[in-house]
């Protein structure tokens, strides 16, 4: 099991560019929205109106790489595995760091990740097969609005994962803990009924099975956020590519609420 300073550092690198699901998996992992100051104070509204799905961990000052609440050497401009440039409401780049779109007026938000409680549901016994198969978990849009802040808004974005009944309710005592990071489900069973056509094609991440003796299981997702940028379609912003979290200094159990 590798710190996560290691991990960083190997990130740091262009080493590793993937989905950070398993990785350091006692330190808790955040979701990345970067903007520039002026639209600052409406996302930060958006993210207090959204707890559920837009839990914050952290805000910078403008123009400052560094989240020294989360770790002495964060750099958010080379910690991230992949980003994802937003010009317009549109994706236009995907790079593994932006030093060189780096500005003195950006703001760097990060919000808690589902990621951080997995280690929690494993150790109790709740299998996860998004992580033994070695995959991206499944995200979903929903039918399921955020509350408006200024010019932001838009559906919320669900992480599943499938589980069998017994495993399903553990996992709703489990996660209830960590609000910090999305807490419990909001919904288990038909997909339907939040607006999810099909369960086979995610809009992010990985599709994986759902078995005949299983209950699709969904969290608010800290991809939320996405969703409610390209409604927004400021002129630049930039956000994580979904899956590859900053990994923080914080240890999981520290954002248990009891």
């Amino acid at each position: 099991m590798h710190s996560a300073t290691h991990v960083r550092s190997v990130i740091r690198q262009g080493r590793w560019t993937h989905h950070t699901s398993g990785l350091a998996s006692t330190h808790v992992q955040g979701n990345v929205v970067i903007l520039p100051a002026a639209q600052a104070n409406d996302f930060l509204r958006f993210c207090q109106r959204n707890p559920k799905a837009c839990p914050l961990l952290a805000v910078s000052e403008p123009g400052q790489a560094a989240l020294p609440s989360l770790g002495a050497d964060i750099d958010i401009c080379t910690d991230l595995p992949r980003y994802r440039v937003w010009r317009d409401g549109e994706l236009v780049d995907q790079p593994t760091d932006i030093v060189d779109l780096w500005r003195a007026d950006l703001v760097t938000f990060v919000i808690g990740c589902s990621f951080s409680f997995e280690q929690a549901l494993l150790e109790a016994g709740v299998p996860l097969r998004h992580i033994a198969q070695g995959k991206n978990v499944a995200m979903y849009r929903t039918s399921i609005a955020t509350e408006v802040a200024g010019v932001f808004s838009g559906p919320m974005v669900v992480s599943m994962r499938p589980m069998k009944a017994a495993a399903a309710i553990r996992a709703v005592q489990i996660t209830s803990r960590f609000p910090n990071v999305h807490g419990a489900p909001v919904h288990i069973g038909d997909p339907g009924l939040i607006g999810i056509a099909d369960l086979g094609r995610p809009d992010y991440g990985d599709a994986v099975e759902v078995l005949p003796d299983e209950l699709p299981v969904f969290w608010a997702c800290g991809v939320t956020p996405q969703a409610a940028l390209q409604q927004a379609r400021p002129a630049f912003c930039i956000t994580h590519a979904p899956g590859a979290m900053l990994i923080t200094d914080l240890f999981n159990h520290q954002l248990a609420s009891f």
